[in-house]
């Protein structure tokens, strides 16, 4: 009785004790158990990036409008695409360099999603693509055209 009371755990906090003293790269340390010392995390980025990261989008044929419409603390860029046949879809304005103009010069690629299907060609009536994109007035500080790129021509638009 004396010993469970009293022997018992003096001697398991000695064995305790004397765990946390082992040293080196015996790994009986108690203390050492849960920590992550010495473990270096690395990150593995495939060459290339994520599949994710990736455009797989194309340009539109051809940017047949572009107009810029004031709005409160910035503009809209509105621009108008014509692809080569129906069901193109998952269009947007891309900014290039960032969204930093270069020497004046603010410009988006006009990218477009290829149905997965062939399609017909239709009138351009019904393959007409409106896109829109926000501009802020902070991001259009030194910007004095606006220029909008598809694969076979731009079109700008001076402030």
């Amino acid at each position: 009785m004396i010993f469970r009371r009293f022997a018992a755990p003096a001697l398991l906090t000695a064995s305790l004790l004397a765990l946390t003293a082992c040293g080196g790269n015996v790994n009986l340390n108690p203390m050492g158990w849960f920590s992550s010392d010495g473990v270096e995390e690395i990150a593995l980025i495939p060459e290339g990036g994520f599949l994710d990261d990736q455009e797989n989008r194309g340009l539109v044929a051809d940017v047949i409008e572009l107009e810029i419409l004031r709005a409160q603390g910035g503009a809209i860029i509105r621009a108008k695409g014509l692809p080569p046949r129906l069901g193109y879809w998952d269009a947007e304005l891309v900014p290039e360099n960032f969204e930093r103009p270069e020497d004046g010069v603010l410009t988006y690629m006009f990218r477009i999603t290829e149905p997965y299907y062939r399609t017909q060609t239709g009138r351009s009536k019904q393959r007409e693509v409106y896109v829109g994109h926000f501009v802020s007035d902070i991001k259009l500080q030194g910007v004095r055209t606006i220029r909008v790129v598809g694969a076979n021509n731009s079109r700008s638009a001076r402030r």
